[in-house]
């Protein structure tokens, strides 16, 4: 029988995270060694499957010693370092960035997880004052082919999906930062439409974005006509039969109809990314 080797452990790192000691493995993160205890932090521009960028703020932690907090997604802990995740200095900064966002842009069909931590930390975007209408905020929708759609009225520029659509996944570069300062937008080489840039339409894009800037036609179809409606829908795992991969797919089912295809995160084979048929080619399961 042959041998596998796993390679030696790696060493482990002893930090102190709000009082309590605690070992992570070597090269995590602060964030992970707080995932790893049970402690809950908020993230927006950080995803298990891709790179952190450090762009949101809203992970941020006082470290002892450090003169500003520090982004837990991307700090790798240090052996003797003390972590504090929610004294007063850590929540001021999140309420603020969560303000900050909620009073530049539309932040209603954000996951879950952002209204639930908003109204942890008693979010008030009201006191931001009126909304700015700059135009990287206050345009339309970009509707320009039946699988997804733009909405960039709700983008908060955690470049996700500029990471999805490049190294970590796709690697297609379709989309990237345009701009400078407030006119910084997510934009296709030399903006022009959808169906004429590179994109292939994966869709891996929708798949990270957490606040709704992007999402699938039927789903943006189904809200404008009233009768998108999350609480009734099923979600129903399956193995994609286009090809031999094994893609894991989570179908969206409403009345007896599906309509949206996601894929775990932790998936071994797809790490929460498909192609084009795993993500839009359900039609012909209902037609």
């Amino acid at each position: 029988m042959n041998e596998v080797s796993v390679g030696d452990p790696l060493p482990l790192i002893e930090l102190t995270i709000d009082g309590t000691a605690v070992k992570v493995p070597e090269g995590s993160t602060i964030l992970d060694a707080c995932r790893r205890e049970g402690i809950d932090t908020p993230t927006l521009c950080w995803a298990e499957n891709l790179t952190p960028v450090n762009v949101c703020r809203v992970c941020v932690v006082e470290v002892e010693g450090s003169r500003v907090l520090v982004p837990s997604c991307s700090r790798p802990v240090e052996a003797g370092m003390v972590v504090s995740t929610d004294s007063s200095r850590v929540r001021t900064s999140r309420k603020m960035v969560y303000e900050l966002l909620a009073s530049s842009v539309e932040m209603d069909r954000a996951d879950a997880s952002v209204h639930e931590w908003m109204e942890h930390y008693g979010v008030r975007p009201e006191r931001m004052g009126e909304r700015d209408q700059i135009a990287t905020v206050a345009q339309p929708p970009k509707v320009q082919d039946d699988l997804y759609v733009r909405d960039y009225e709700r983008c908060i520029l955690c470049y996700k999906c500029v990471e999805a659509c490049g190294d970590d996944a796709q690697h297609t570069y379709a989309i990237a930062t345009a701009g400078r300062g407030f006119d910084a937008h997510i934009s296709t080489e030399s903006d022009v439409a959808l169906p004429d840039s590179a994109c292939v339409y994966c869709g891996n894009c929708i798949g990270v974005c957490p606040t709704g800037a992007l999402i699938f036609r039927t789903e943006f179809d189904m809200r404008e006509a009233g009768t998108w409606n999350e609480d009734i829908q099923e979600v129903t795992t399956t193995v994609c039969a286009f090809c031999g991969v094994g893609c894991n797919l989570e179908l969206h089912v409403q009345d007896n109809a599906i309509v949206k295809v996601t894929s775990p995160a932790d998936h071994s084979v797809t790490s929460g990314h498909l192609c084009i048929k795993g993500r839009f080619g359900w039609q012909h399961a209902q037609s």
